[in-house]
């Protein structure tokens, strides 16, 4: 038999196995498997972290126990109402500001209504901190009645 001949013919059996429904099921679900691993590693929080999103319940909670609350909104709205005793460090700034957040502490990310203490959260877990986002803000946090200095405009 020729060299050509023998490579056509395990080709065509690797072809007719890979064709059997069987077969392929199995290597759907091993992709699956797979994607499924991946984003478990990447998303879940690891041994003794956070989870990435917390509730405001959760972060009451957290905060009773005094973690430390980062509000990453601006001055103005900072003003006009915060959670006591919460420390601010505007969105913007917070790259150069690292050195004001406490190494070794979980830090809990809070902003209006979650979407920039998301990026707070990133920019604190690049940095290698123990941070989640908490999903909501303060305008869930005010909503729960949860404490607070001054108010929302209305």
């Amino acid at each position: 038999m020729s060299k050509k001949r023998k490579n056509t013919q395990a080709r065509r059996g690797l072809s007719a196995y890979l064709r059997k429904p069987a077969v392929q099921l199995g290597l759907v679900a091993l992709v699956a498997l797979l994607v499924f691993a991946i984003a478990s590693a990447a998303g879940g929080a690891k041994d003794g972290a956070l989870a990435r999103d917390i509730s405001v319940d959760e972060a009451y909670r957290m905060y009773k126990n005094g973690v430390f609350l980062l509000d990453v909104r601006t001055q103005e709205e900072w003003d006009e109402y915060h959670v006591p005793n919460a420390t601010l460090i505007p969105l913007d700034e917070l790259p150069n500001r690292l050195n004001e957040i406490p190494q070794g502490k979980e830090v809990v990310v809070i902003c209006r209504s979650g979407n920039r203490s998301q990026e707070g959260r990133d920019i604190l877990l690049n940095a290698g901190y123990n941070a989640a986002s908490v999903i909501g803000g303060i305008k869930e946090w005010y909503a729960k009645g949860y404490d607070i200095e001054g108010a929302p405009a209305q």
